[in-house]
């Protein structure tokens, strides 16, 4: 069963771009990884950075947490966030078609 994944990053102050610059480069390296269905950031009104993640399994999505693209990224990260990243696993409520009631 398919996984959704959402991190909420918190740049420090003046470091909005710094953070959008070292989330970058792990998009199309983690769309490379088995499993990956999506892995998009998204800007938010209150100056957050939303990743939206699906994954074709919680065990690929597991194996994605421990590799290498994942070390790389929190590295870059190092100094540049207020707090840490709020990681959340999602699971669909099914409602309207298959297509319309889960991402």
């Amino acid at each position: 069963m398919p996984v959704v994944v959402t991190a909420t990053f918190t740049p420090k102050e003046g470091s909005f771009d710094h953070v959008v610059a070292a989330l970058s480069p792990a998009i199309a390296e983690v769309h490379e990884e088995p499993g990956c269905i999506l892995y998009a950031i998204h800007e938010s009104p209150n100056g957050q950075i939303l990743m939206i993640e699906k994954w074709e399994s919680a065990e690929l999505l597991d194996a994605h947490g421990a590799g290498e693209p994942v070390k790389r990224l929190n590295a870059a990260l190092d100094g540049l966030l207020e707090r840490p990243v709020e990681v959340m696993r999602h699971e669909p409520i099914p409602a309207g078609t298959p297509g319309q009631g889960a991402l």
